[in-house]
């Protein structure tokens, strides 16, 4: 095993790559030098040198990336998921009485993942706070953004094995201060002091009634195929107060740190660390023997 980091030099990277020759590639490319839209182009570029790797395709990679496109192809499949509007950088929004959503609505850059940009005051509960907002991120960012209607209910991750559904998650808001909106932040992932750190934690299995569990299930597999995932990702539900559950994204790469909720779903299921890494690595590589079986 040998490791390698994915930088713009692509040349050196091809180099590197041709000159081990690995069987597989375990792809955790998230970003190249902090672009996170070059992402797919890792693995295009594992394609282009018939390199078998673990994770999805370029296209996938893209489609979950650019959320526009993802709410694009979940309406033409009839997949459940927030209503939204396009604000594109730069442009301005509709007049205050034009403006179709209903509010609260929640604010995301439209082509980021990693919850960046989004905080406590990604969610506006008025015309001017959500201008506001708009105007903070096309500053700060430099990009376009996607609002949606909020859904305020709770927080369900589904983990995704090579098309099986793990132990679902639930992200717990408890201690959370009333006045801070119930929300995955930036800082609820990477900021261990901050208060959403403390106080969005994960609870693995969750509790939840068996029929709303088949109609979650059904929703992250069916949010599953339409985008073409492979080997394993991450659906991401809100269930509305009426139990409506709500697909917000799709991680086709999500963290698989020791630590991870994928991993703890996965212990949960029955597969410890290694067995976890070992398992993906037999999906790719019994893709990489079919191919070749149906090449011959």
């Amino acid at each position: 095993v040998s490791t390698l980091g994915f930088n713009g030099n692509l040349p050196q990277v091809m180099s590197k790559l041709q000159a081990y020759n690995p069987d597989l590639v375990y792809n955790f490319v998230e970003s190249v030098e902090g672009n996170a839209f070059y992402e797919s182009f890792a693995a295009g570029l594992y394609d282009i040198l018939g390199i078998e790797y673990t994770g999805n395709t370029p296209n996938t990679l893209s489609n979950c990336l650019i959320k526009s496109r993802t709410k694009v192809i979940f309406e033409s499949h009839n997949i459940n998921t927030p209503d939204y509007y396009i604000a594109n950088y730069q442009e301005s929004l509709p007049k205050e009485e034009d403006f179709s959503l209903k509010f609260p609505v929640i604010m995301k850059l439209a082509s980021e993942d990693a919850s960046i940009g989004i905080s406590e005051f990604s969610v506006a509960r008025d015309y001017a706070s959500m201008s506001e907002r708009i105007s903070y991120l096309f500053k700060k960012f430099h990009q376009t953004v996607i609002i949606e209607e909020y859904i305020d209910g709770r927080e369900i991750n589904v983990a995704i094995l090579g098309g099986k559904i793990m132990p679902v998650s639930e992200i717990m808001f408890d201690g959370l201060p009333k006045n801070l909106p119930r929300i995955i932040t930036y800082e609820a992932k990477w900021s261990p002091n901050s208060v959403y750190y403390k106080h969005t934690t994960p609870k693995c299995p969750a509790r939840l009634e068996r029929s709303l569990r088949k109609k979650i299930e059904k929703l992250a597999i069916d949010s599953y195929n339409v985008l073409e995932c492979r080997d394993y990702a991450r659906v991401d539900i809100r269930i509305s107060k009426r139990n409506v559950p709500y697909v917000i994204e799709v991680n086709p790469n999500p963290d698989i740190s020791p630590d991870s909720g994928f991993v703890r779903s996965a212990a949960a299921f029955g597969l410890n660390y290694d067995k976890l890494l070992y398992k993906l690595a037999e999906i790719a590589l019994e893709r990489k023997s079919h191919d070749k079986k149906i090449a011959s």
